[in-house]
């Protein structure tokens, strides 16, 4: 299951690599938080059941949250892909998922959490940054790592150039570990994640 909330680019990088049986897993639909736009379009055309639940289609957050939940329960996922979605999901939902449910961020963590990853990396001074991928838990960005990859800062950037290579270096690392997450399952202890069952 991948949640989206715009161009799906991580999305199509995901739907890309599930058409290889070798790859081990599959997209059994894809949510949004918007209505018409590129990401569940890229589903639709691949075939993949959609659906939308908007903050403003309900009385609060909460009932959202629930709604979501619903809506993505009602596919049975293993794992919870959220590729580019921009809204926090509630204690509904990571309580229904706990553990299953995983994020990028445009940042090495634990270091510069939040909106603007590769901006406070930049205004920081850092030699190298680079994407997380972690296991989403009710704070921002502060989840069991499960996998990072490093990405240079170059003396000339700035935080469009650096953010562009970045989401390069996350996009591969998404499709690549989720891809293992599939295969080979994973377990959380503390804050370590190891892969296998």
């Amino acid at each position: 299951m991948v949640l989206v909330s715009g161009a799906g680019t991580n999305l199509q990088a995901l739907i890309d690599a599930c058409a290889d049986p070798a790859y081990g897993a599959g997209i059994v639909a894809v949510g949004a938080d918007r209505e018409d736009i590129e990401g569940l379009a890229r589903a639709e055309r691949a075939g993949i059941p959609t659906f939308v639940r908007q903050v403003s289609q309900f009385t609060s957050r909460e009932h959202w949250d629930h709604a979501l939940t619903d809506s993505v329960k009602a596919f049975d996922p293993d794992i919870v892909v959220l590729a580019g979605f921009m809204k926090l999901v509630g204690e509904d939902f990571l309580a229904t998922f706990a553990g299953r449910v995983v994020n990028t961020h445009p940042a090495l963590s634990p270091s510069f959490p939040g909106m603007h990853g590769p901006a406070d990396a930049l205004a920081h001074g850092v030699k190298v940054t680079g994407a997380t991928l972690f296991v989403v838990d009710d704070g921002v960005d502060t989840g069991p790592i499960i996998a990072q990859t490093a990405v240079p800062v170059q003396d000339d950037d700035d935080v469009e150039s650096l953010h562009e290579r970045i989401k390069v270096a996350e996009r591969k690392m998404l499709v690549d570990t989720v891809g293992r997450l599939a295969r080979e399952g994973f377990t959380i202890t503390d804050r370590l994640v190891r892969f296998g069952g």
